[in-house]
């Protein structure tokens, strides 16, 4: 097993809680409150994903997948509403060996739109990625017409290194993606992990 550290990650504006089933409700609300949003940018939703049910259910899952090492899902709060989920962020997809790499996934609420709090949270979610995990590399992807996340990608120091046709069925239909990637630049390849 390769176990992951579950760590509760702070920003000047925000505390990322790893996900565990105590959080089923705010999940619950937060896709209830977003519906329509994550139609257009998500793989069609579960049944159940406003129900909190589904989501005491789903953190297990997600926990036996973070003790497993293949992945880490956070739901970040403000401090000064700390009640109130503002996004997710998951490290998903990851590889040990000579590829050392995850795959990075994130929604917003839309009432937090424009405020720099993903790229908060994101910073936060690389800086663990690179510095305690070791991990070489990142891919996060987008729809080309996803240009709020192009943008906050290229900030982030992230390279388009290609398009995906079809990559995803989103919204009714196959959906093109852009791939990006961030590099470790700190990443030597000394103490890689099976």
């Amino acid at each position: 097993m390769n176990d992951l550290a579950a760590p509760t990650l702070h920003t000047p504006r925000l505390r990322l809680d790893v996900i565990a089933p105590r959080h089923a409700a705010v999940l619950a609300e937060f896709h209830a409150r977003n519906g329509e949003r994550r139609r257009r940018w998500s793989p069609p939703a579960p049944a159940g994903l406003t129900d909190a049910v589904y989501w005491a259910t789903k953190a297990v899952e997600q926990e036996s997948e973070r003790r497993a090492g293949r992945a880490l899902r956070w739901l970040s709060f403000q401090h000064e509403a700390p009640e109130f989920l503002v996004g997710t962020v998951s490290l998903s997809s990851i590889e040990r060996g000579p590829f050392q790499s995850g795959r990075l996934g994130y929604q917003i609420d839309g009432a937090c739109e424009g405020r720099g709090l993903m790229a908060e949270a994101l910073r936060a979610v690389i800086a663990h990625a690179f510095d305690e995990l070791r991990l070489h590399r990142l891919e996060a992807n987008h729809r080309p017409e996803n240009e709020r996340s192009a943008r906050l990608l290229a900030r982030l120091g992230f390279a388009r290194i290609g398009l995906a046709p079809n990559y995803l069925f989103i919204d009714g239909a196959w959906r093109d993606h852009v791939l990006n990637q961030l590099l470790n630049s700190k990443s030597d390849g000394a103490g890689l992990k099976a």
